[in-house]
């Protein structure tokens, strides 16, 4: 299995980063997928239903490739966080944040259709926001414009200096993939990074 090919079925430039820490051959491709919540759906069962959904449409098209979906959703008391678009919708959003624990919770699924194989996991990761100034929230907003991120902030950046703690797994899967689980995953697949760096050279 070890010349299979790697998909990463989305197009975040986040994601990418993050997959290119295992320093192995990848390509993406946006997957297509209505991403709208189902009525009365948990945070837990979207992510997971989307994560599986964006790794089978791209799989279902390329039928040896290993093929990596991954989706996310911020919750706060039971309600779950989009992306703000603007400076307005970040701003409520860090305001409900302050002083709050909010849960990450990223769905990954893997799966190669020729062997028929899929594994699909949600993953939680605590964030514990300090209490912020609105000063403090329109400064870092107009700094670094996280309009595109759940819960209005950049972890790998900036954001870092909202925060009073963190905790879970793996810090990767605070800004879009669980990096360590998906290490095991492919491990099991027999497309391990470590061994496949040292054959390769």
């Amino acid at each position: 299995m070890h010349n299979r090919p790697i998909i990463l079925a989305s197009t975040s430039p986040f994601r990418k980063q993050i997959l290119a820490k295992l320093n192995i051959p990848f390509t993406a491709q946006a997957p297509e997928v209505d991403e709208t919540a189902l009525i009365d759906e948990t945070a837990d069962a979207l992510v997971e239903r989307l994560a599986f959904l964006k790794a089978k449409a791209i799989s279902d098209k390329h039928n040896q490739a290993i093929v990596i979906g991954s989706d996310q959703v911020a919750v706060v008391e039971g309600t779950i966080l989009g992306k703000p678009g603007n400076f307005e919708n970040a701003k409520k959003q860090l305001q409900l944040l302050s002083g709050k624990t909010v849960t990450f919770l990223t769905g990954l699924s893997i799966q190669i259709k020729e062997t028929n194989f899929v594994q699909t996991l949600v993953e939680p990761f605590n964030v514990c926001f300090r209490n912020l100034s609105e000063q403090e929230i329109e400064h870092y907003l107009k700094t670094e414009q996280p309009y595109n991120c759940a819960g209005s902030f950049k972890s790998e950046g900036l954001g870092i200096t909202l925060f009073e703690a963190l905790s879970g797994k793996d810090p990767n899967t605070l800004i879009g993939l669980p990096l360590i689980s998906l290490n095991q995953i492919l491990i099991q697949v027999g497309q391990n990074p470590l061994l496949n760096q040292v054959e390769n050279n």
